[in-house]
């Protein structure tokens, strides 16, 4: 339930910074773009919603039948999870004001006004995060700086392949997106193993894995690899599709983009609500079951993970390249998106298997 909320809380995310975002932007240097106020209303009431949910839990699993009503409020000012909750419901209901009151969209102070909220939401998010409570203002620019270019990147994705109608200046779109998107992606990376060292050691990585934290983390950094392929498909190949042939329709492309970036979101969801990885997690909780499938009747009392080079392993690495590249040829043999997609799914479960499988 916490996980679903949490993708929910980011897809909200999104969606407001995109289509704020991309209002700003010149009718003649992106397509028709129509986000209907309602959507923006609808993800403004999300974030309060579904930020609430872990708090709720919380709350739950702090009550034990006792009094409801005192352990909330016990939550909501003592815990920081709580204040931070009670400053996003705050901005929230102003910007939820403000969206029914001003309806003009195009208006440069309703945009900057609502671009200023929302933002203010994302700090209320990293207020929130694991990161500040582990490194406090650290981790809080830390994952506040992630969490807003990877809303930059995908709510301006989002926006003009889902709520796009056709493809008009799409190549003039490309030509501020790709730099742009380049940007929001080495930010994200760098941030990303910054707030990665907060809770793992480089050096046992590879240790992680035995872990469900560890596991989750491996998925995610491999989804990472055919998401910077379509980046650099609908950046660069789609470009060159474009200027020869005016009629090609690079929406579904963008769309199997976006579909990568859900998947992402779903495991880093996935990610925040599992023990860090340690000695003392492995000891008290054990090695994940995933990883405990893949080794059965091994005796796993150990935490440390090695990898090394074996037939099984190299087999399988070729087969994940083999998986990449394929993915490049049914793009320029004009595939439907999806195979494409299909590829990228078969690539991250064979590089997955490979490293699995190369572990002595």
């Amino acid at each position: 339930m916490i996980t679903i909320s949490e993708i929910l809380v980011y897809l909200c995310f999104s969606l407001l910074t995109g289509s704020f975002l991309i209002a700003f932007v010149p009718s003649s240097l992106k397509p028709e773009i129509h986000v209907q106020r309602w959507l923006q209303i609808a993800a403004t009431i999300g974030i309060a919603f579904f930020s609430f949910i872990p708090i709720l839990l919380l709350v739950l699993n702090l009550n034990r039948g006792n009094d409801f009503g005192g352990t909330l409020q016990m939550v909501l000012y003592t815990f920081e999870v709580g204040k931070a909750w009670i400053f996003t419901f705050l901005v929230a209901s102003i910007l939820f004001i403000f969206l029914i009151l001003f309806k003009d969209q195009t208006n440069r102070k309703f945009l900057v006004a609502g671009l200023t909220l929302t933002f203010l939401l994302i700090l209320g998010l990293g207020w929130a995060s694991h990161a500040t409570s582990i490194e406090h203002f650290k981790g809080f620019i830390t994952h506040t700086t992630h969490f807003t270019v990877v809303t930059v990147w995908i709510g301006i994705l989002l926006m003009v392949s889902w709520f796009s109608r056709g493809f008009s200046n799409w190549l003039n779109f490309l030509k501020w997106f790709t730099p742009v998107a380049s940007a929001c992606f080495g930010i994200t990376i760098i941030s990303g193993l910054l707030l990665m060292t907060f809770v793992v050691d480089f050096a046992a990585y590879t240790d992680s894995w035995m872990l469900p934290y560890g596991q989750l983390l491996l998925i995610k950094h491999l989804l990472i690899i055919p998401l910077l392929l379509y980046a650099i498909i609908n950046g660069v190949f789609i470009k060159k599709k474009l200027q020869n042939d005016s009629s090609f329709n690079p929406k579904p492309w963008a769309r199997v983009e976006s579909l990568l970036v859900l998947l992402i979101f779903s495991v880093t969801a996935a990610l925040g609500h599992q023990s860090p990885p340690s000695e003392n997690t492995f000891k008290n909780e054990g090695p994940s079951k995933l990883f405990s499938y893949f080794y059965q009747g091994q005796s796993l009392q150990v935490f440390r993970v090695e990898l090394t080079i074996n037939a099984t392993g190299l087999s399988l690495l070729l087969l994940a390249i083999l998986f990449i590249g394929l993915t490049v040829y049914a793009f320029l043999k004009k595939a439907p998106p999806f195979i494409t997609f299909l590829l990228s799914i078969l690539f991250v479960f064979s590089s997955y298997l490979a490293l699995i499988w190369s572990i002595k």
